[in-house]
């Protein structure tokens, strides 16, 4: 596996892309309510990128091997979408749940990064969905420091998954990220603890767990990209970028409207 260790300049341009790619899911916020289409949330994207931000909408006619251009600037994954949802001409409604998932290049840099969000009033479960959904990352987030294993952030997200009653997609996972969009290590959202790549300060990659209200079973829609649960059941997902410090974590994407972190779990809840 080779893993890129950033320099102090990297760190830096990887500091300012993650923070506006913050920024961007911070412009969109008030627009993410009923009757707007995802279509036209991606155009307030895109116009923001790349007239005020200055940046680059890394998805837009992005085509790794075997897939035809992605042609948005971001995703928008609503309900049962787990991932990769292409905006179109549906209407957002009254207790919908989306994930919004951006990219922005600056300076050759990526900031990756996505949030929930409720349309209206959501139902018991997608509210129960979102915050479980968000608690796991963090504590796959709080397992990361000099010396902890892959497999460490997989089994905290896991574990605190599975004792909600949710289940953890295994087809997709976290990524190194820097100069390119997709680098090693690959991340998973589940897995033993003091397995997997031991982390060092240097390493950035993403965190961001897909977990489905029902089965982990996924399927891939006809336009080679939508990807959603096999059982039609709610599926929700958040990220971050993280950087490995000296001492433990950084939070790469973080911007004034990124949600706070939950409490700390107590020794017993993260045993």
């Amino acid at each position: 596996m080779s893993v890129t260790l950033k320099s102090p300049e990297d760190v830096a341009g990887m500091r300012e892309a993650g923070r506006l790619g913050g920024e961007l899911l911070d412009y969109l916020t008030p627009h993410v309510k009923a009757g707007v289409t995802t279509q036209e949330i991606d155009a307030l994207a895109h116009d923001y990128m790349v007239n005020e931000q200055g940046t680059i909408p890394a998805t837009l006619n992005y085509a790794p091997p075997g897939h035809t251009p992605y042609p948005a600037s971001l995703c928008t994954s609503v309900n049962h979408v787990v991932c990769h949802g292409i905006p179109g001409d549906k209407k957002l409604k009254d207790g919908d749940i989306v994930n919004i998932d951006v990219t922005v290049i600056k300076n050759g840099y990526h900031g990756d990064t996505s949030r929930m969000f409720f349309v209206g009033k959501p139902s018991i479960q997608a509210r129960r969905l979102v915050e479980v959904t968000y608690e796991a990352m963090w504590r796959g987030i709080r397992a990361v420091r000099p010396g902890a294993h892959l497999g460490d952030i997989g089994s905290a997200i896991q574990r605190f998954a599975e004792s909600h009653g949710f289940s953890v997609v295994r087809e997709f996972c976290g990524h190194g990220i820097g100069k390119q969009f997709h680098e090693e290590p690959q991340v998973l959202h589940y897995g033993r603890p003091g397995t997997g790549y031991k982390l060092q300060p240097g390493i950035v990659f993403t965190v961001e767990p897909m977990i489905n209200a029902g089965r982990p079973g996924i399927r891939c829609l006809a336009d080679g990209w939508t990807i959603v649960t096999a059982d039609h059941s709610l599926s929700a997902q958040w990220e971050h970028t993280v950087l490995v410090t000296d001492d433990g974590y950084e939070i790469m994407t973080q911007s004034a409207g990124t949600p706070a972190p939950p409490p700390e779990p107590t020794l017993a809840q993260a045993s």
